[in-house]
């Protein structure tokens, strides 16, 4: 076999059929170190052109909540009252700041999700001090 670029989806097809070849090939012997090089051929293609971006932030809580089969008032340590965590969860009051720190310390949900724009629903607006108010 031999092992060279990937520069289009046929070349990484074939580097990904390679790589379910070799699968389980210990270190050290050829067949494994040729698995260590497709593997990183692949990573690097993928990150360029399979590019996964995080998810929506009330999107990550509902699928960690999911996860750890956790209620919605199991969110009140990290969000606040029952309220506020029914006003995040709705779209109606976007993160703060300690929420998101909250978020990622409990849930270990990663910051790359928290921190991404969250669409508030369409009856929301932020007043300027950030808070979020129900247009009537």
């Amino acid at each position: 076999m031999k092992i060279q670029p990937i520069h289009t989806e046929a070349d990484y097809d074939k580097a990904l059929a390679n790589i379910e070849r070799l699968w389980g090939s210990k270190q050290g012997t050829s067949n494994g170190d040729r698995l260590d090089v497709l593997l990183v051929l692949v990573e690097d293609y993928e990150s360029k052109h399979h590019r996964v971006d995080p998810p929506d932030p009330i999107e990550a809580i509902k699928f960690r909540m999911e996860q750890m089969n956790l209620t919605r008032k199991d969110l009140e340590p990290l969000i606040g009252t029952r309220g506020r965590v029914t006003e995040v969860i709705n779209r109606r009051r976007p993160l703060s700041l300690a929420m998101i720190r909250k978020l990622h310390a409990g849930l270990r949900i990663p910051l790359e999700s928290l921190i991404q724009d969250s669409t508030l629903g369409a009856n929301s607006r932020l007043s300027p001090t950030g808070d979020s108010t129900r247009n009537s």
